[in-house]
């Protein structure tokens, strides 16, 4: 195991990594792919448990895998989610000790035995937390379902479940510290009484596309562009209200890419009958969507740190996102920020914008210039810089021996 003094000064560190589905899928299956990818391409070294590989990682140290059978992967079904996850924790344990790494990255839910096994050697771990505190995204998504007059959706990630609560509460007790990649998921855990040294910044990132070519005309009609689920936690009725409200929608278009919650399609009702409102269904090319829009509209209510807002600035399509979507941008700056349900700035943004190209080209330039800050290799080295800053090095209020 490589020294933490020699991690601090930027040489190369030896990480578990634990994720507990599918690495490289859709989804967080991308996210972990990305932060894994980018810490080798750094030199530092990866041993990988994953539930299954979709994508493998060139130059990795080690790959476990907890369930394939000679390389074909067993679904969480076959054995239960639960027991699916268990199992994926005891093989990820028992590597630690096998291993002895500097540090453990363990993600949700499969996490409990890991973080001990580290703790028993002496070994950080540190705890992924994809999105705010999850009472709170039980509470603030269940209380707009309600006004809204519908359910949360049955078996959703954000459909209240005490036992998965109680199981990410000792996850989040044990862990050296959590990892939030926004500061709307840290103030979510402070406003529950977290220690503020328990919380490690960093963030995620979006995938360099190259040189951009955009085809915009200076004061021709706004297009705007919502990406992700349809359901009342991304905020769309914040988002059509908004446009309606707005003289944008007299000459421009708003287009709406993801699959839909049937029971709020049916909320959302005449909104979506609007000429110049356009469902576009699931994309496989969401760039070149954000690509040919001028702004991205992303209301939500409940979120981590969307990727899409990275991706949006990186081409140069200007995020008008709520305080909640965990948007790294600068307000007026690389996009416009409202606070969460605030319909009525959300009109005046898109009212702006409508009315004035220079507004919206400055927006556009600086989301572009922004652009090489929101890699993915930007999100590992902040992931690193977590992982092994003198704060990241502190045990109980005290320096380790080996940092001082």
């Amino acid at each position: 195991m490589g020294s933490t003094r020699s991690a601090r000064d930027g040489e190369r560190i030896s990480i578990l990594y634990s994720f507990p589905h599918a690495f490289g899928a859709a989804g967080i299956g991308f996210t972990a792919w990305n932060q894994v990818n980018e810490l080798v391409r750094a030199g530092h070294e990866v041993h990988l448990v994953a539930a299954s590989i979709a994508r493998p990682v060139d130059g990795i140290a080690s790959v476990t895998t907890s369930l394939e059978v000679a390389g074909r992967r067993i679904p969480h079904r076959v054995l239960g989610r639960d027991r699916a996850l268990a199992w994926h924790d005891r093989v990820a344990s028992r590597s630690v000790a096998s291993r002895r790494p500097d540090v453990v990255h363990v993600w949700p839910l499969a996490a409990t035995r890991t973080i001990a096994a580290a703790e028993a050697r002496g070994i950080r771990s540190y705890r992924e937390v994809p999105n705010t505190h999850t009472a709170n995204a039980y509470e603030v998504v269940a209380a707009e379902s309600a006004r809204l007059g519908i359910a949360p959706r049955a078996g959703s990630s954000h459909a209240a479940d005490p036992v998965r609560l109680a199981t990410e509460e000792r996850e989040w007790a044990t862990a050296t510290a959590l990892l939030v990649p926004s500061d709307a998921v840290a103030t979510t855990f402070l406003d529950r009484g977290f220690d503020e040294s328990r919380l490690r910044r960093h963030r995620y990132g979006c995938t360099p596309t190259g040189p951009v070519e955009r085809h915009d005309v200076e004061g021709a009609p706004l297009t705007a562009v919502f990406l992700g689920r349809v359901e009342p936690r991304k905020g769309l009725h914040f988002a059509l209200d908004a446009w309606l409200a707005s003289e944008a929608s007299a000459r421009g278009t708003f287009l709406v890419f993801g699959p839909v919650d049937e029971a709020y399609r049916t909320v959302l009702g005449e909104r979506l009958a609007h000429p110049s409102v356009q469902m576009r269904g699931t994309t496989t090319e969401p760039l070149e969507e954000l690509i040919g829009a001028d702004v991205l509209l992303l209301p939500s209510i409940e979120e981590g740190s969307a990727l899409v807002t990275y991706e949006a600035q990186a081409v140069g399509c200007v995020p008008l996102v709520s305080t909640a979507a965990g948007a790294l941008l600068e307000h007026d700056v690389h996009g416009l920020v409202h606070d969460t349900g605030d319909v009525a700035t959300l009109t005046s943004q898109l009212d702006l914008l409508a009315s004035s190209p220079k507004t919206l080209g400055r927006l556009r330039s600086a989301a572009l210039a922004h652009g090489p800050e929101l890699t993915w290799a930007a999100a590992a080295a902040s992931l690193v810089e977590a992982y092994t800053s003198r704060q990241a090095l502190a045990v109980d209020g005290r320096v380790r021996a080996d940092a001082a």
